[in-house]
């Protein structure tokens, strides 16, 4: 069985789930090393161009006792990603809760990067 890949698909209209790795080093709210994010922007690209919604699903460090912190927040990641894309992307603080979701999706015009991150492909 071949495995497909994004070209093989009709991306218009339906909203893809993409695993990436963001999980980029973060010092004194600077990201380091941005090779992750430059890596999987051919892909998001290709689905906003396709007219494709997207959802990155991603995780920042291990948060220890201290819970999320700057440096273990997506947060930066949606703020370096959107100068990226020349597109805004909102960022969802708590993936978790269920009132997340049903605000979160309420929009059908957005592209969603990560459960924690949105990309609008209108704008």
């Amino acid at each position: 069985m071949d495995k497909k890949t994004l070209r093989d698909v009709d991306l218009k209209g339906k909203r893809v789930v993409m695993r990436v790795d963001f999980n980029v080093p973060v010092k004194d709210g600077v990201i380091k090393d941005d090779t992750r994010i430059k890596g999987a922007l051919p892909s998001i690209k290709y689905v906003l161009e396709q007219g494709g919604s997207l959802v990155l699903m991603s995780h920042m460090g291990r948060p220890d006792e201290k819970g999320i912190t700057p440096d273990t927040s997506l947060k930066i990641v949606a703020d370096y990603l959107s100068k990226l894309l020349g597109k805004p992307v909102a960022f969802a603080p708590d993936c978790a809760a269920a009132t997340t979701f049903s605000s979160y999706w309420s929009n059908s015009s957005s592209t969603s990067c990560g459960v924690r991150l949105r990309v609008s492909r209108s704008m």
